[in-house]
């Protein structure tokens, strides 16, 4: 990458934003010039960024073609990617949103690099790129590689999502609660974030309600993977909150074809070879995927990969990431590295 780019941070001062500084600078993207957008009320803070420090600028409509910016990176809210994502567009950048606005857009590509790169090149439809939903890049890390070997027919899974994924607030909540249980005032410890306690808690719903039953983010993760892989697999979620700071884990049922006899050890080296996918599989040890494990980086862990004991055509696994990184600013930042590739080949 011998080009540098123009690079603007939408949410800048969120969890997600300050993630993608830190990647950015451990990646060592080409950046020339950096741009971290907010909204008035954090003008006159600071970021840090390879050294140097880059004042916070107001998000308004003009505001990336003053700045000439070449890449915008998104992550401060579906409403707030729906009203100013145009302008960076018409600007002349390429946006990466990390929110659930566009996703289901049939006009714009929604990437996991590893699994879907070719996607990167419909950009141009509309100049955005969508990120998809934390929970959706990890299962369909683990996915792919036993597709392209099985071709999978259905996929079952039970999500436990980290405080993380309702950003800093969510994290804030639970230490706070946590404390309050020490002080023994649990009762009387604020519930904003989530409709429940999540201290010594787990809640089974995530998002609103939908009239099938599902959740939105349960819908979310049929959907879009659905779209991801190009099939129209059976999937089923059940998405629940944990009292973990960082890091989702899940447990996965995958079904294929009726005459398929998995391998498990076939099937252990096919995840383990795929880009950005580690196997860490030894129960008898005590070894396996844990948000503890997997926090703070940028691999997907997998284990407990066993076959089922009734159908020779199922295989059941484990799997943790980091949601705010691999389930988030790593994925943006992976895909503008990917279309910087394809700029430059151009």
């Amino acid at each position: 990458m011998s080009t540098k780019y123009n690079v603007a941070v939408v949410g800048a001062t969120g969890a997600v934003g300050e993630e993608l500084f830190r990647v950015m600078e451990e990646l060592n993207f080409p950046v020339a010039e950096l741009l971290p957008l907010a909204s008035a009320n954090s003008v006159g803070t600071n970021i840090k960024f390879n050294n140097k420090e880059y004042p916070v600028v107001e998000l308004t409509t003009t505001v990336f073609e003053e700045h000439e910016v070449d890449i915008a990176f998104f992550s401060a809210g579906g409403s707030i990617s729906e009203k100013f994502a145009k302008y960076a567009v018409e600007s002349g950048a390429v946006v990466i949103d990390n929110t659930s606005h566009f996703r289901m857009n049939p006009d714009v590509p929604l990437v996991v690099p590893e699994v879907n790169p070719e996607d990167i090149e419909l950009w141009k439809e509309t100049g955005i790129i969508a990120n998809p939903n934390c929970s959706t890049i990890q299962m369909v890390l683990a996915l792919k590689p036993l597709d392209d070997l099985y071709g999978i027919k259905r996929v079952d899974v039970s999500t436990y999502q980290a405080t993380s994924g309702a950003g800093k607030a969510g994290m804030e909540e639970l230490v706070l609660q946590m404390q309050d249980f020490f002080a023994f005032k649990l009762d009387e410890s604020k519930k904003e974030a989530f409709a429940h306690q999540i201290a010594l808690n787990v809640i089974p719903q995530i998002d609103v309600p939908q009239p099938n039953g599902f959740t939105k983010e349960e819908m979310k993760m049929v959907n879009e993977t659905q779209k991801i892989m190009k099939k129209s697999m059976a999937i089923a979620a059940t998405c629940v909150r944990v009292p973990v700071l960082r890091s989702h884990s899940e447990a996965i049922t995958v079904r294929f074809a009726d005459d398929v006899i998995v391998d498990v050890d076939e099937a252990r080296a096919a995840i383990h070879n795929f880009e950005n996918v580690e196997v860490v599989d030894d129960v008898e040890n005590g070894i396996y995927p844990m948000p503890i494990m997997s926090t703070d980086t940028d691999i997907t862990f997998v284990g407990r990969i066993r076959k089922d004991i009734y159908e020779q055509n199922v295989l059941h696994m484990f799997n943790a990431a980091d949601q705010v990184r691999v389930g988030a600013a790593t994925n943006s930042v992976r895909i503008a590295q990917k279309w910087i590739e394809l700029q430059e080949e151009d």
